[in-house]
Formats: C-alpha cells, sequence, structure tokens
C-alpha cells in the first residue's frame, strides 16, 4: 500500500509539471520505475498505459482553458502515433546507449536557445500566429514518438522545445498542444507494448496508481498554465530542458560522471551552476514582465486621456 502511495503522489507531480510546462511526466515516471528495479519495457509500457488517461484528461483540461491548436495537434499526432507504435515494438532489440547522448546535446541546445529568447526577448511576436507546416509537424511526431516510447519519455522534451523554438505558437498553446496530442501516442504505444510483450512484467495496480495521481493534477496544470507569463513559462521550460539534457549527458558514456566519486566531482558543481542561472534568469523575466506590464499600463493610461472629450 506505501508503494502504491508513493506511485501515486509520483504521478501526482510528474502530471503537474507536466501538464504546466509539456514534458517530464514520462521522464519522471520512468525514472522511478526503473530505480524500483522494473525492466526497460514493462517501465516504459506501465507509463504510456496511465498516460492514456492522464493525457486524456490533460487534453481535456487544456481544451477547456483554449490552450489547444487542433490543426497541430492533427499534423503531430498522428505521426507521433506511428513513431510511438514502431518505437513500442522494437524496444526489446534497440540499444539506445549512443542515441540518447546525441538526443540529449540536440535538445540541450535547443533548451538554450529557448530560455535565452524568452529570457531576453520575451514572448517572439514576428512569427506568431503563422501555421505550422506540416513537413515541420510530421517529421517531428515521428521522431518525438519514437523516442518516448523507447525511452520511456521524450514526446514533451523533444516536441515542447522545437515548436517553443519556432515562435509561431505561444507558450500555453504549445504546452496544451503538445500535452493532447500525446494521447494518440501513448494508446499507440501501448498497443505496441501489449502486442510484442502482453502482459509479461506489466503490475495494473501501478498503472492504476500512476493513472490517479496524473488525473488529480490535469485540471490544476491547466488552469496554471494559462495564468503565467508566456516570458516566464518560456524560462521556466528552458531551464528544465537544460537541467534535464545536462543531466542525461553527464550520466552517459560520453562524459562518465556516473562513475566513483565522479558525482560529488563533477556533477554538483555543475547543477549548482545551472541552478543559479535558471533563478536568475527567472528573476530577470519576471523583473522584465513587470516593467513591460507598467509600460504598457502607461501607455494606455496616455491614450485613454488623449481620447477623453475637452472640457469633461
Amino acid at each position: 500500500m506505501r508503494t502504491l502511495i508513493l506511485l501515486a503522489l509520483a504521478g501526482l507531480g510528474a502530471q503537474l509539471v507536466d501538464g504546466s510546462l509539456g514534458m517530464a511526466y514520462g521522464v519522471t515516471s520512468t525514472t522511478l520505475l526503473l530505480a524500483m528495479g522494473t525492466n526497460p519495457a514493462a517501465a516504459s509500457a506501465t507509463v504510456h498505459l496511465s498516460e492514456i488517461g492522464t493525457t486524456l484528461m490533460s487534453g481535456a483540461s487544456h481544451w477547456r482553458f483554449g490552450n489547444v491548436d487542433w490543426k497541430v495537434v492533427a499534423k503531430i499526432g498522428v505521426p507521433g502515433a506511428v513513431g510511438s507504435f514502431l518505437g513500442a515494438t522494437v524496444l526489446s532489440k534497440l540499444s539506445t546507449g549512443v542515441a540518447e547522448p546525441v538526443m540529449s546535446l540536440i535538445l540541450l541546445g535547443l533548451g538554450v536557445y529557448v530560455m535565452s529568447r524568452f529570457t531576453f526577448k520575451g514572448l517572439p511576436k514576428g512569427q506568431l500566429g503563422k501555421p505550422l507546416r506540416k513537413r515541420f509537424l510530421a517529421p517531428l511526431g515521428l521522431v518525438a514518438g519514437f523516442l518516448d516510447a523507447t525511452g520511456g519519455g521524450g514526446w514533451g522534451p523533444v516536441g515542447t522545445p522545437a515548436l517553443l523554438a519556432s515562435g509561431r505558437m505561444e507558450p500555453r498553446k504549445v504546452i496544451g498542444s503538445i500535452d493532447t496530442s500525446e494521447f494518440l501516442v501513448a494508446v499507440a504505444a501501448s498497443l505496441g507494448f501489449l502486442v510484442s510483450l502482453g502482459s509479461q512484467g506489466l503490475k495494473w495496480t501501478w498503472v492504476i496508481a500512476f493513472l490517479l495521481g496524473g488525473v488529480v493534477a490535469a485540471p490544476v496544470a491547466a488552469w496554471l498554465v494559462r495564468l503565467v507569463p508566456p516570458r516566464v513559462l518560456g524560462s521556466a521550460v528552458g531551464g528544465i530542458i537544460v537541467v534535464t539534457n545536462v543531466r542525461t549527458l553527464l550520466k552517459s558514456d560520453w562524459i562518465g560522471a556516473s562513475g566513483a566519486g565522479a558525482p560529488s566531482a563533477l556533477s554538483v558543481p555543475v547543477y549548482v551552476l545551472l541552478y543559479v542561472m535558471w533563478a536568475a534568469a527567472l528573476a530577470y523575466s519576471i523583473r522584465a514582465y513587470r516593467r513591460d506590464e507598467a509600460r504598457e499600463a502607461g501607455t494606455e493610461s496616455e491614450s485613454a486621456e488623449g481620447r477623453q472629450p475637452v472640457g469633461v
């Protein structure tokens, strides 16, 4: 019972972050299951089965708060479902030891770009509102879906920064559309795992525990993302991307920071530096947002005074 409660709380926390920032549910949940000794295929299957319910609730909540672009959902979600099904069926034979650090390096670059762009420039409006082309969304969905199934998480970390970097969607709509389209990815991945694995290694009580925690958090996350200013949200998402992928690189064979004694010698100073930079970026974004709000309020006040009839 204690394990089930912990899993439900983990699902709640993971969905709260995922629904607010467009990523981290799969990564957080899969990491916990692997730490508990679950084999990778069963861990990914458990997470994706629970995501069928959490993404459905999350998508409905985001739709209710106006955070969803349905054209983007269709263009990225269907290829994502194809990729996730393929990824699920080949997981037992696929080695991600090389692919994982390569993708993390790419995502790290995107994360730095997103965080710096939103921190120093705010919401990019030059491309805002322009349609995202299918030839961009389809390959993105296919790759993100495949990585999501093989790695137990990746739909948000791949899709969210790519859409944010395009500058054509508000952060809240990026997050809402990614979370909503993830329902298709979760269904396809679950079918792939059930076809290839059956129920081998699956614990349905764990699936239900994750599901209940995520369902509770989904409406709160969708409400929260609507309230957070785009500039601040962009800085927060960028920081999540950077920290998550630096962690992956530090644990990879490229750097070897997972060896004995290495975490204290290398990882800790790196994490401290990252968190300090992230906190500084968020603080700068908040101050800049308040300054811009005050400037806009002053401009509107001057315009209202200019329109006021003479003699009043």
